[in-house]
């Protein structure tokens, strides 16, 4: 599903126009951007939950040349499924 799709899910299951969903939906994801740039995790029950972990530095190799390098350590965003939604998609 892509966003454009998304974006006419939501129009239809809610009534709003689609100018209306695109705008809810981009407010939404700033809304989760924001909060796991400031660190902070973001819970929607029933849904899951994403917040943002440490990866630590690591080797790995280049695959041109077979040269080791180092992976630096970076933080990532990472999504954690609800059960309710784990059992839905079962």
């Amino acid at each position: 599903m892509t966003k454009a799709e998304l974006i006419d899910k939501i129009a239809s299951g809610t009534g709003l126009s689609k100018a209306d969903s695109s705008r809810a939906l981009d407010s939404t994801l700033n809304a989760i951007r924001s909060a796991l740039k400031k660190g902070q995790k973001v819970t929607l029950v029933g849904f899951g939950t994403f917040a943002v972990v440490k990866r630590k530095s690591r080797k790995g190799r280049n695959p041109r040349t077979g040269a080791v390098i180092t992976i630096p350590a970076a933080k990532i965003p990472k999504f954690t499924s609800g059960k309710s939604f784990k059992d839905a998609v079962k």
